[in-house]
């Protein structure tokens, strides 16, 4: 892994001004998923960042603020794969080969609004919850990283249900990398926000499930399992 790497894991993840590269290559991409984790630790820092500059402040505005800026960020990249994912759920009726031909259209059903809809009110009532905790910034910093650590999990563990980006980095990240983000968290998490630790269970529950449903993943699946992972990682939080 390169810092060239990283950049590009940074400018697929984020909109986050990143230097410019020079000579880019076809395989850029799946050699940087390494770095995908790391791409959520610098979320979660800029989540954590807009918390402690507003902590005086009411809870649901610090909350209103770290949403914003969590969309921001992201290019509500995750939150487009959720909504393709809602309405694919919703039109397909449990047979797989029609949930992939949804995916493929570019509308936004009732489906994504409703699913789209429920996912920020679920942000911003967990984040206003946990900014009163004593390990809300760490959780902040934590939960965009281990969501992204799943990514890499799914797509080792899954096969992609449309060939491209999902096979290749399935092939480029080894186990020693994925175990490595893992123990690295992990550590993390002990030190300030033991329940994020939960992850370690959710992530491959929510492999289990695509693996159940439809026999794989997509780049859509990808998005709306980072934005589950976490909500259910704040949830965790502030129930812990």
């Amino acid at each position: 892994m390169s810092f060239r790497e990283f950049w590009i894991a940074l400018q697929f993840l984020t909109r986050l001004p990143t230097p410019r590269i020079i000579d880019p290559r076809p395989d850029d991409l799946a050699r940087a998923a390494p770095w995908f984790p790391a791409a959520g630790l610098v979320v979660g820092l800029c989540l954590a960042l807009i918390a402690r500059l507003l902590h005086s402040a009411d809870p649901w505005i610090v909350a209103l603020a770290v949403l914003v800026v969590w969309i921001w960020i992201t290019g509500a990249l995750h939150l487009d794969g959720l909504g393709d994912v809602a309405d694919a759920f919703g039109a397909s009726h449990g047979k797989p080969e029609r949930f992939i031909a949804v995916l493929g259209d570019p509308h936004a059903g009732s489906f994504a609004v409703v699913a789209i809809t429920l996912q920020m009110i679920a942000k911003l009532v967990l984040v206003a919850e946990l900014a009163t905790e004593p390990a809300a910034l760490w959780a902040l910093v934590l939960i965009p990283a281990w969501a992204r650590w799943g990514t890499l999990v799914c797509n080792k563990t899954l096969l992609s249900l449309k060939p491209g980006l999902g096979a290749s980095i399935a092939n480029s990240v080894g186990w020693n990398v994925i175990v490595a983000w893992g123990i690295a968290l992990a550590i993390a998490a002990f030190a300030g926000a033991p329940a994020t630790l939960i992850a370690i269970a959710v992530v491959p529950a929510v492999a289990f499930y695509w693996q159940w449903r439809l026999g794989g993943i997509t780049g859509d699946c990808h998005g709306a399992s980072i934005e589950v992972t976490e909500t259910l990682l704040l949830l965790a939080c502030v129930l812990g």
